[in-house]
């Protein structure tokens, strides 16, 4: 149906701020970083936004315009795309949508309202739809008459600071009335925008001082600053490198069966290893938390040492500078901490384990449905599912009784981790894989304790990377994509609020397949050395641009040590060979 044209009025004029785009961003805001400015294509100007749906986000890009009680407006613009949405929320009457399902060429979108008797302002959108590609708008209008001026708000007031880790401190204040946004301060240094009322600073440095302050935004500007509040970050609790080389290879020991790689005695294990992985302690039952482990049977492994010299092996690889761990888990190990009762047990057995065998530390390799997260928890820094919060406890508690020499590594699959980016748990709306992301809250709230995190970049589907394209495993690319996310840190679900904190790059060790029968997704070596030139270099990068260089990067890890022989240790002299600088 035709839309009936609106005789203009003397007051009438048009309300949106940089509806063409020509200044950029300046006036909009868009979710999960989702928006830009673009020269090309355009309809009126020189430029045009354009915004990319990703995962649970539909690219929505907004503004807050001020306007008068018991009046008419005509909001319309141009869009091009697929399912490109035009709307008003807060009309005090009825909210309007327009919208096409396809717009090859600029297409305008109009639509009216009427605002309530009470309304003085109106968010006005443009969004697209899940799964779509990128959609562009431009020339974007609200034409009726303008509201009061807009006050400038006032300075936020109780800005407090929680408690800080290594590399992030946490910041809360008191909401603002009239206040649409938040600018965030390191110092002089403008750090943050949000539209809540907390934040938190990453990518600090260890023990050192750090002083913010904060800023209330709308229509009219910018508030003075609010008073500053100054916290110092931690020591990172010895949970960086303990006797760790610069650059380290990891890899996983078939102690406890053949896996048709053969069985691999300790001695015979080259120096090119600096952590060994024994691969696995597993549970008495999923629930139990009761970790037993024990050597390859001799009927499996003919070759099998006695569990003294496999013992004595270990003291031997140790006084050599290597670590030896137990590693929990695996691909049928499945360990579901859900009571107390098992955090205390998994604790008192995981313990038995290392002081029998004279060990380093622990890797976790939890795999299937050992982490999930309950309907509800949807933030990864303060977890509430118990499977999760007793994991977490149950390391500390080990980590508190070993020290600061205790090894801490974790091998998740990019489901558990970098897939965060897009989902997270059931998600907002339920239905989809509560473990979507489910490792983020254990390795956020251990990160001062980590030693290592090598994600399993392989046995995977397509990851979408922070360039928001699909990346599939095999080539560079797809470690490159996936470990530039855990050296950049990324929104966790497209929530720019809920910001996954990035790790430190002596933390990060790439993990891959020894060779084709280890594992889908095996990497030639010379794909390995483009993705090491890529991260420590920014050279043999290929189409992604990563978000920063890493010398220090800390190495690799491979399943496994055993593969690695069947393959004539082509993988660990790959390593062996590189030249880091």
């Amino acid at each position: 149906m035709a839309l009936t044209p609106v005789a203009a009025q003397a007051a009438d004029a048009e309300l949106a701020r940089n509806g063409g785009f020509e200044a950029g961003l300046d006036g909009w805001s868009c979710t999960a970083g989702s928006g830009t400015v673009v020269s090309s294509p355009v309809h009126g100007g020189t430029k045009a936004l354009q915004a990319t749906p990703a995962g649970s986000d539909n690219a929505k890009c907004s503004q807050t315009v001020t306007v008068k009680p018991n009046s008419s407006y005509e909001l319309s613009g141009w869009v091009r795309g697929s399912y490109v949405h035009l709307g008003a929320t807060g009309t005090g009457t009825t909210d309007v949508s327009t919208w096409t399902g396809s717009a090859p060429d600029w297409q305008r979108l109009t639509t009216r309202f009427t605002t309530g008797a009470s309304t003085t302002s109106v968010t006005i959108y443009t969004h697209g739809w899940y799964g779509t590609p990128a959609y562009q708008a431009d020339d974007l209008s609200l034409f009726g008459p303008g509201g009061d001026p807009v006050q400038l708000p006032a300075a936020p007031a109780g800005l407090a600071a929680g408690s800080p880790t290594s590399t992030t401190v946490p910041l809360t204040w008191t909401a603002v009335s009239g206040a649409t946004s938040y600018n965030v301060y390191r110092g002089t240094t403008k750090i943050q925008t949000v539209t809540g009322t907390s934040a938190t600073a990453t990518g600090l440095t260890a023990s050192t001082p750090y002083t913010f302050q904060v800023t209330a935004v709308n229509s009219a500007g910018e508030s003075p600053k609010s008073a500053a509040v100054t916290a110092t970050t931690t020591s990172g609790g010895g949970g960086g490198n303990p006797g760790l080389p610069a650059h380290a290879l990891v890899g996983y020991l078939h102690a406890g069966f053949a896996n048709g790689s053969g069985y691999t005695r300790m001695a015979d294990v080259p120096d090119s290893w600096d952590v060994i992985n024994l691969a696995f302690g597993e549970p008495t039952s999923v629930t139990s938390g009761d970790i037993r482990f024990s050597l390859c049977p001799a009927t499996e492994c003919p070759n099998v040492e006695s569990v003294a010299d496999f013992k004595a092996a270990i003291k031997a690889k140790q006084a050599a500078g290597k670590k030896v761990l137990i590693s929990i888990g695996g691909q049928n190990g499945q360990v579901q901490l859900s009571t107390a009762a098992a955090r205390d047990t998994f604790v008192s057995s995981v313990s038995k384990i290392i002081d029998e065998y004279g060990l380093d530390g622990l890797d976790i390799d939890f795999e299937g449905h050992s982490l999930s997260l309950q309907t509800g928890d949807t933030d990864f820094r303060s977890p509430t599912s118990p499977v999760v919060v007793n994991l977490i406890s149950a390391v500390k508690s080990l980590k508190a009784k070993y020290g600061s020499g205790f090894v801490l590594t974790m091998a998740p699959e990019t489901f558990f981790v970098q897939l965060g980016y897009q989902y997270y748990g059931s998600g907002p709306w339920g239905g989809q894989d509560p473990r979507a992301g489910a490792y983020l809250p254990v390795i956020h709230a251990l990160r001062d304790d980590l030693t290592l995190l090598h994600v399993q970049d392989y046995n995977s589907g397509s990851i979408m990377g922070l360039d928001n394209q699909y990346h599939s495993m095999g080539g560079a690319d797809f470690h490159i994509a996936m470990t530039d996310m855990l050296l950049t840190g990324f929104p966790v679900a497209g929530n720019s609020e809920r910001f996954f904190p990035a790790l430190r790059p002596e933390q990060v060790a790439i993990g891959l397949p020894a060779s084709t029968q280890a594992g889908n997704g095996h990497t030639s070596p010379a794909e390995v050395n483009k993705a090491l030139n890529c991260l420590t270099r920014k050279t043999d990068c290929g189409s992604y641009r990563t978000h920063g260089t890493w010398p220090a990067l800390r190495g690799l890890m491979t399943w496994s040590i055993n593969w690695d022989r069947y393959n004539q240790w082509a993988f660990s002299k790959n390593f062996d060979s590189y030249t880091w600088s």
